[in-house]
């Protein structure tokens, strides 16, 4: 059975460049677990490439959400290509672009990207674990929790390490805006729901977090089921 992670781009690529030391390390934890039997998809986001990308589009024209999406889409290409080549041999030999399709691989690492506009990578994750009949995914971010409000913009966000579904789609809403910096999109986090999915957050750049959550026992994070 397939864990399935989605894995935001800013985790690859933060703004600040590629973190070489952290790189190897996630390369080596997902490894190390792959030897004790593990095998994992790893679904790759577009993150601060995508939004600087779109956010430079937005500022010359007036683009369509379609082209926005596109545009992001391409960028989790980019970066999921990246990652496949940072796994070798262990990987899946091209990148997911269709996470309804039966995929056919003896390897233990398969990287997808985007798909469809109208949504992120969050939603291509929840379907892989339909198609795969898997049940549990993680979302690896930059934050650590789900909060009540963004973090960075409010010191009295209050973090919550148990939700509901309808608890969560309160604070996401209903809509998909194309870069939206939200937990999990909402389109994905509908269908999740529609699937009796668990999905838990934590910080993709904490891998002590990311390292329990793999062993399944207690880690820093938010589950939501």
């Amino acid at each position: 059975m397939y864990k399935i992670l989605s894995v935001g781009g800013s985790i690859i690529i933060p703004k600040t460049g590629f973190d070489i030391e952290f790189l190897t390390e996630f390369r080596d934890l997902i490894l190390a677990r792959v030897k004790q039997g593990d095998k994992f998809v790893l679904v790759i986001g577009g993150g601060a490439t995508c939004r600087q990308y779109q956010s430079a589009l937005k500022a010359v024209t007036d683009a369509w959400n379609t082209d926005l999406d596109w545009l992001g889409i391409y960028t989790t290409w980019y970066n999921a290509e990246f990652v496949r080549l940072l796994f070798g041999k262990y990987a899946h030999q091209e990148v997911v672009k269709n996470p309804t399709q039966k995929i056919k691989t003896n390897k233990s690492i398969i990287i997808a990207g985007g798909w469809k506009p109208g949504c992120s990578t969050d939603k291509d994750a929840v379907l892989l674990a339909k198609n795969l009949k898997v049940k549990t995914i993680a979302n690896l971010s930059n934050v650590d929790f789900v909060y009540d409000k963004d973090p960075n913009k409010f010191d009295d966000a209050q973090k919550m390490e148990n939700l509901s579904w309808n608890e969560f789609r309160k604070i996401v809403g209903d809509k998909w805006v194309p870069g939206a910096n939200v937990p999990f999109d909402p389109e994905a986090a509908k269908l999740a729901q529609k699937n009796k999915l668990k999905v838990i957050f934590a910080k993709g750049t904490d891998l002590e977090a990311v390292a329990n959550l793999l062993a399944d026992i207690k880690f820093n994070g938010t589950v939501i089921e």
